[in-house]
């Protein structure tokens, strides 16, 4: 059984070379602006409601997570994977971690392939699992191969709680010009890495406000030479503030600034997914997917969720 508190003890920063294989521990590197006070090791108020170790070899535990397909084959942002369900060679537990594997493999055997030349794996824990603030904890290691878009991130259970012109009709509701359930009902990326950009980890929030389209994105970055070793990424989310850390060293903050939920749909629960997309309009943004180097892997260690008072008031703190 891995540690719990071994995963909370606060890391030394070291300045390494971006470059894969640069080995090291749990190693960051912060960049930019940013003004948040490091936290302290330490969950005070908070406890572990749910997880994953992933220490039973095989497929991921289907009582904890399911598989997205139901977009096959045309994904968002014109993204070029096959995402495959109960298929060890796009997901398997192996040695004490999860493998999520892109493979350079057209799917042509199934119906509904599309043409797509690489197969990867979305997993989900809708329907099994939700929340409405907490900390969240995933130790991982990301790819390094240019094309790749591995994501650690969350979507509304009910996507159309703050949706004004669908329901829950339509099921195409992501991306879809005619349902504005995406962006109003929000979007929590914890990790976010494209592979042309090697190191550079990004945290972002999607809501009706704020997003790419508005030209007013509320995101952040953080500079991680080794990341692809294992490093904690990790959100704190409470019924005020959103806040990303890596390591326990925060990056990024979005604070709530009134009750309108156009900029703060963040009271509603959220469920998790870990994927690894190829290519896509920000996958590809560097030039052609590096076939040479795939296979491409994001593993996990584990994912963890703590929960502190109902309404997310209890904060991160040392007593």
């Amino acid at each position: 059984m891995k540690s719990v508190a071994a995963g909370l003890s606060m890391t030394v920063l070291a300045a390494l070379t971006t470059a894969c294989g640069g080995g090291g521990n749990d190693n960051s590197q912060v960049t930019g602006s940013s003004t948040l006070e490091p936290v302290v090791a330490g969950l005070t108020g908070y406890s572990l409601v749910w997880q994953d170790e992933f220490e039973t070899a095989g497929l991921p535990d289907e009582a904890k997570w399911d598989y997205d397909t139901y977009r096959n084959p045309q994904w968002h942002n014109n993204e070029l994977q096959y995402y495959t369900a109960r298929r060890l060679e796009n997901s398997r537990i192996e040695s004490g971690s999860l493998k999520i594997t892109a493979l350079d493999e057209p799917f042509s055997s199934r119906s509904n392939w599309g043409g797509k030349q690489y197969t990867s794996t979305r997993l989900v824990t809708r329907g099994k699992a939700e929340w409405t603030y907490g900390h969240f904890e995933i130790r991982a290691k990301l790819p390094c191969a240019i094309g790749t878009w591995p994501a650690i991130w969350m979507l509304p259970s009910n996507p159309f709680k703050f949706a004004t012109t669908c329901d829950a009709s339509v099921p195409e509701w992501q991306g879809n010009a005619d349902c504005d359930a995406w962006p109003n009902s929000g979007e929590i990326d914890i990790m976010e890495h494209v592979g042309f950009d090697p190191g550079v980890v990004h945290g972002t929030v999607h809501t009706k406000a704020y997003y790419w389209a508005n030209w007013n994105q509320h995101k952040g970055s953080i500079v991680l030479p080794d990341f692809d070793q294992f490093h904690r990424y990790q959100l704190i989310w409470t019924a005020d503030q959103i806040t990303w850390l890596v390591d326990d060293i925060p990056y990024f903050s979005y604070v709530r600034e009134s009750q309108d939920w156009a900029a703060w749909p963040f009271s509603e629960p959220f469920h998790l997914i870990l994927n690894l997309a190829m290519g896509g309009n920000w996958g590809r943004a560097g030039g052609p997917i590096d076939n040479l180097a795939l296979p491409a892997r994001m593993e996990v260690d584990y994912v963890r969720v703590y929960a502190s008072e109902p309404d997310g008031s209890k904060s991160l703190a040392p007593e």
